[in-house]
């Protein structure tokens, strides 16, 4: 690689580092609306909502298309989170 293209790696790695940080406050504001969430479950057999997933990975299919993303890009990330979240939901899952 010339020092003129590792320079501009360089760059380009700082902003996905930036980006990055600005990802886990996402997560982490995302994780205390799960805990509220979760507080309104009476039941274990509540967490998994088939329903709304099949709704919430529908809806991100549609924008990554309108956004020009890849849609397999978005689908695997959504669907990886949405299963982390039900695991999250079910460990710390309190019966009432």
């Amino acid at each position: 690689m010339s020092p003129k293209n590792k320079k501009k790696l360089e760059i380009i790695r700082s902003k996905l580092d930036k980006l990055d940080n600005s990802l886990l406050s996402l997560i982490k504001y995302r994780t205390s609306l799960v805990k509220e969430v979760l507080k309104l479950k009476e039941f274990k057999k509540e967490i998994i909502d088939q329903r709304r997933i099949n709704f919430i990975l529908r809806k991100i299919n549609g924008k990554s298309k309108k956004l020009k993303i890849d849609p397999k890009i978005t689908h695997r990330i959504w669907k990886n989170m949405i299963w982390s979240y039900i695991d999250y939901e079910k460990r710390n899952f309190k019966k009432k």
